[in-house]
């Protein structure tokens, strides 16, 4: 199914089809890796304290570096923004933030930690969070892939797809590192390719129930 850039239209279409009514979303899943913490912070900064979905990051790091991103992404959202915990009770409103060189993946209402093998060369992988959110969660999950390099995240928005979720690449052309969502949206199962700037307004759209211009 092509994508539909919500650049060229204003019909909040999602797969082709604007929906009747609002669905219900419980987890937007975000992945980014190069130049993504300007995308994240741009993303967050609509979002209303009560957001009625939670959200789990992966933001690709060195694995030996100290993390700052829970304090640099909470300067800039209404959101509770914090570092992810296993076994964690998964809450809407809060944004939980992978932790360097471990999987995070989402369970039924619940986080989980992984050290186990590297997906990709990389530890955390945004595909085994994707992946772990379409088998939970399935059509009441948005997947959302960031600027970034290489192609992590592509075979997980494809999974969340085909599991009845949401599909959302940044603009290529837009993006500080293009690889990344293009490859998503080379997939051929992204249905909205926006400017980072659009997508946390359209996130509030989808999740709350505003699909009215």
């Amino acid at each position: 199914m092509a994508a539909r850039n919500h650049t060229r239209s204003r019909s909040r279409e999602i797969g082709g089809e604007a929906p009747r009514a609002p669905r219900r979303y419980d987890v937007v899943a975000i992945g980014a890796s190069a130049g993504g913490l300007s995308s994240i912070k741009e993303l967050l900064k609509p979002l209303p304290e009560d957001f009625p979905a939670a959200m789990v990051i992966v933001q690709h790091l060195a694995r030996q570096y100290k993390s700052h991103l829970t304090e640099v992404v909470s300067r800039v959202t209404a959101l509770r923004v914090k570092d992810a915990e296993h076994d964690e009770v998964l809450l809407p409103g809060v944004v939980y933030m992978a932790r360097p060189d471990e999987h995070l993946l989402v369970g039924p209402g619940k986080l989980q930690l992984a050290h186990t093998q590297l997906v990709h060369f990389l530890r955390p992988s945004i595909d085994l969070m994707f992946e772990s959110v379409a088998g939970t969660y399935g059509s009441r999950s948005i997947a959302v892939v960031l600027s970034g390099t290489l192609h992590d995240g592509a075979k997980g928005l494809r999974t969340i797809k085909l599991a009845g979720g949401t599909t959302i690449a940044e603009n290529p052309d837009q993006a500080e590192f293009k690889s990344m969502p293009q490859a998503a949206v080379d997939t051929g199962c992204v249905d909205l390719i926006l400017p980072v700037g659009e997508i946390g307004v359209t996130l509030i759209q989808l999740c709350c129930g505003d699909v009215g211009d």
